[in-house]
């Protein structure tokens, strides 16, 4: 039977498709490669074409570099021009350690962020080779990816975020970092105690919309059982409650910290499993890029989380809060930051109570 070559879309393994094939199993990883049509003579594919790469909107963003106005007037959008039948295709699920790295920059926009993709770079190196998570189990979403199922669309973080927890067991530890645009907007159905819901913006959110913290929160931190442990990871503003989790812990700079309850009526919580998010400010606050930690642009809040981390022994929710607040604040008062124009406080939500001073739930 004839064939051709081609190499899976998620390990890179080599392999030999029949002709005709639309789809192929990798041997190594056991995932599905979506293979694209064969050419005829004039080079291109015989089918449908799908125009992958397109226009990121001209929206207006805030005056304050890299964060987004939620109450600007989008006028013309030029949206994301992604063909309908492209849906993310995740790999199988490996090991007990898996991750979603999402960084988006929007591309073209006057007010792009710089830091994000330098931030799930950063990010994945710290989970792999620190951490040991399986490299096969990272899942990475850039503009930069040449895969179309890894552009960060709102369908394609969608079916990421189903990957994560996709039959997470006891014993399984989840990340989900997050590194972009970040947006309030009215709460609709009650659950809020602000009266806002938090958003995220795909690079496609002109034409798709954004993913709402109710969304994000029925996705990844509901189904979790028993056991198993979810770290939230969000460098973007207005996150303070990004993961929509029943519980905010507020700590000042003596280390003194007291939970705030934010159940109001609908169920926050988890299947008896547990969910940390470790965010770069409070739900009002604007959060940041910076060049003061390494002389390229890094999102503050990334940065600090990770070499707390690589720094810190027998370290605590507690230490690691107090810790990046003073690298942030460090920063602030160097090089400076673009787009916190005040203190910019990281925080911590969870879906349970606990002693933040004698408790770090391995990652």
């Amino acid at each position: 039977m004839d064939s051709r070559r081609c190499k899976c879309n998620w390990c890179g393994t080599k392999m030999s498709a029949p002709i005709g094939a639309q789809t192929i199993s990798c041997p190594r990883c056991q995932s599905v490669t979506q293979l694209q049509p064969p050419r005829n003579n004039n080079g291109f594919a015989n089918g449908v074409i799908n125009n992958i790469v397109g226009a990121v909107v001209n929206t207006a963003f805030s005056a304050r570099p890299g964060r987004m106005n939620p109450n600007a007037n989008n006028s013309q959008p030029q949206p994301f021009n992604m063909s309908p039948q492209i849906t993310m295709r995740p790999p199988a699920v490996h090991g007990r350690k898996r991750a979603v790295l999402c960084g988006i920059t929007y591309r073209g926009h006057s007010k792009s962020l710089k830091g994000s993709i330098n931030d799930v770079l950063s990010m994945r190196y710290l989970l792999v080779e620190k951490l040991g998570f399986p490299n096969a189990s990272v899942l990475v979403l850039t503009e930069d990816e040449k895969d179309p199922y890894k552009i960060p669309t709102k369908g394609n973080i969608r079916s990421a975020l189903r990957w994560l927890v996709h039959g997470c067991q006891p014993g399984d530890s989840l990340v989900f970092h997050y590194s972009g645009h970040g947006t309030r907007v009215r709460d609709r159905d009650g659950d809020e105690v602000d009266g806002h819901d938090e958003s995220l913006c795909p690079v496609d959110f002109e034409s798709e919309g954004r993913i709402l913290d109710d969304e994000i929160n029925n996705t990844i931190v509901r189904p979790l059982p028993r056991g198993a442990t979810l770290h939230g990871i969000i460098d973007t503003c207005f996150s303070g409650t990004f993961l929509d989790l029943p519980f905010m812990c507020r700590i000042n700079r003596a280390g003194y910290f007291m939970w705030e309850d934010h159940r109001i009526s609908t169920f926050k919580g988890t299947r008896g499993g547990t969910a940390i998010s470790i965010s770069a400010c409070d739900d009002h606050q604007n959060s940041g890029d910076t060049t003061a930690f390494t002389g390229f642009p890094t999102g503050a809040l990334t940065y600090s989380f990770i070499k707390t981390l690589e720094q810190e022994t027998k370290l605590t929710y507690g230490r690691l809060l107090m810790s990046m607040h003073n690298k942030i604040h460090e920063a602030q008062k160097g090089v400076g930051m673009n787009g916190a124009n005040e203190t910019q406080e990281p925080q911590l939500s969870a879906s349970e109570q606990f002693d933040i001073h004698s408790k770090m739930v391995a990652i």
